[in-house]
């Protein structure tokens, strides 16, 4: 027995079943799950420069023989849609199991999403682990049923399962030989002719999934006390009902796509009420109404949004909340802050004091939106902020306007904003495109990416030049800027802002948490007027004293990268030198 996360009982999984081929793009909750499956021996694994990427390296691994693991977050399986409908289509070749971590309460995450709906859009099996001991064996019991029903099967987790911790009963890793490649367009060349065909290979599937989850066990019945409650639920979840629901009956649903339908139907007709639990989607509940099942409201509604618990389960069924020592509610607020010293902090900042209009993107340089930076007015999903500063300035091409300044992280850029960047110099767009590269993927923890050649196993790799790059694109006005430099940010900002053609500034300093060198530290002295400028940083290591107005710096904090000593008119900031 070993004790394992979600997301290290996944990776194991695979590697018990054979699985010698890992591709993903990192995303929270999922991110770990990669890393463990590439500590194995005799695996490759690699990140790709998104989700799409990921599941069309994958396939073509499976279609060549291999056994193969594809993890992403929920909204990577936006990105990797694509491919995915047509799989279903084509089938695989080696086992191909794909998992999507989905994250209810918006933990680290731009919106709530159900992946359920597209393993029942895309007809692809999902299997739907309660805990890490079920997401191994679903895992490795993934791989028979890929190459059983010759389809991709996605391993729904979420944050609860993927980040929790229990005891798994391991094994052994089974000896998978890898097929043989068979050149068989018919299955793999989807145009009109094949996909027709293949089609109706897909319902056949379908109709003979739908019979097997109605007898395999992974949806079982678990007997409470009493006939009087029946519940529905399937995830983690589970674990919440039978704790906040002791005395329940309980379907625990393990395959959330194809669901079995008679098996519902008859749990439903051997309870007096049959209810559905689920956070954050109305999925299960749906597909259980649509099968003539007559679902009973509970005593007080659960709420539709974020996670559940047992506390809030027991409290819609009209239990009364356990007594408990409330929360004090006179605590100072600590919103989320950018790390001492990051290299964005000068960035947002100069952008905040030219009133740009600032399309941003995803990654920890989100947190630039927040006071007292202030310095980003839309994020919307991975690459959208070049795209989306492309739609603002034809918007307002014929007005007068403020800057129009997109901002991207370099793995974010390698990702999709390079096509949106593409797209903006094709259709002859202006403006300013700021890519913050800080040489690492840092809010997932600090994954490689084909920016700074950093690879998940450590191989040899390439580093790409990310000004020839943007320049072999057409961009004429390609810049590099070290960021923790003050005024040479405020100088090129403030000539690239003022121009009237495509601007690309390449702001290059690494991540704080990359380097963690042990700089002189800085401190205030008694030139310090109380002017609070400083302060205007959000740098989390600087405070002013309510009464005096004067600034101090917490030396625990302070990791010496000068940006404040750089704004102080008053020569106030020294280091610990001086």
């Amino acid at each position: 027995m070993e004790l394992l996360s979600g997301n290290e009982a996944i990776a194991r999984g695979a590697w018990e079943a054979g699985a010698t081929i890992g591709v993903a793009y990192p995303g929270t909750p999922s991110t770990e799950t990669m890393e463990n499956f590439g500590k194995y021996e005799d695996v490759y694994a690699e990140w790709c420069t998104n989700e799409k990427v990921a599941v069309e390296v994958g396939m073509g691994a499976s279609m060549a023989g291999r056994r193969v693991l594809s993890t992403m977050k929920h909204v990577g399986v936006n990105v990797a849609a694509d491919p995915l409908f047509t799989a279903a289509y084509t089938g695989i070749g080696g086992g191909f199991v794909i998992l999507a971590a989905d994250d209810p309460g918006m933990h680290s995450s731009q919106n709530e999403q159900d992946s359920r709906y597209y393993a029942m859009a895309a007809h692809i099996p999902m299997l739907d682990p309660a805990d890490s001991s079920e997401a191994l064996k679903f895992t490795r019991d993934a791989y028979e049923l890929s190459e059983r029903f010759d389809t991709p099967v996605m391993i729904r987790s979420n944050v609860r399962v993927s980040h929790t911790r229990c005891l798994v009963e391991v094994g052994e890793k089974v000896p998978f030989e890898p097929k043989p490649y068979k050149k068989d367009a018919s299955k793999y060349v989807m145009m009109p002719l094949y996909a027709k065909v293949r089609r109706v290979v897909l319902e056949q599937r379908v109709a003979d999934m739908k019979a097997f989850v109605e007898e395999c066990e992974y949806n079982k019945v678990v007997e409470g006390a009493d006939n009087e409650i029946g519940v529905i639920c399937a995830g983690s979840t589970y674990q919440h009902v039978i704790e906040a629901l002791p005395e329940a009956n309980v379907l625990k649903i393990g395959v959330s796509w194809p669901l079995p339908e008679k098996k519902i139907r008859d749990f439903a007709a051997s309870v007096k009420d049959v209810y559905v639990i689920e956070e954050g989607s109305e999925y299960l509940s749906n597909q259980v109404k649509a099968l003539g099942v007559t679902l009973s409201e509970t005593v007080r509604p659960l709420k539709p949004e974020g996670e559940l618990t047992p506390g809030l389960i027991s409290y819609a069924f009209g239990k009364d909340i356990p007594s408990h020592i409330e929360s004090p509610e006179d605590l100072p607020p600590r919103p989320p802050a950018l790390c001492p010293g990051c290299p964005h902090r000068p960035v947002f900042r100069e952008l905040h004091r030219i009133h740009a209009i600032v399309t941003g993107d995803i990654g920890c340089y989100t947190l630039g939106a927040l006071a007292p930076l202030e310095g980003i007015d839309s994020v919307l999903d991975m690459g959208a902020s070049v795209s989306m500063a492309h739609g603002v300035e034809l918007a307002l091409q014929d007005k007068a306007h403020n800057p129009v300044v997109a901002v991207i992280g370099d793995s974010t850029f390698a990702h999709s904003g390079a096509s949106s960047l593409l797209n903006t110099v094709y259709n002859c767009g202006t403006g300013t495109v700021c890519i913050l590269d800080n040489r690492t993927t840092a809010m997932t923890g600090r994954q490689g990416n084909p920016v700074n050649g950093v690879t998940l196993q450590g191989r040899p790799s390439r580093e790409l030049d990310l000004p020839a790059f943007v320049r072999s694109m057409g961009v004429d006005d390609v810049r590099v800027v070290d960021p923790q430099d003050l005024e040479a940010v405020k100088r090129e900002l403030g000539d690239a802002t003022k121009n009237d053609h495509l601007t690309v500034i390449i702001f290059k300093s690494p991540c704080v948490l990359l380097e963690r060198k042990q700089r002189e530290k800085y401190w205030i002295n008694a030139n310090c007027r109380g002017c609070g400028i400083c302060t205007t940083l959000g740098c989390p290591a600087i405070s002013r004293d309510s009464e005096s107005r004067l600034a101090s710096i917490d030396p625990s904090l302070c990791c010496g990268c000068s940006q404040c000593s750089q704004l102080c008119p008053f020569d106030a900031i020294v280091h610990e030198g001086k």
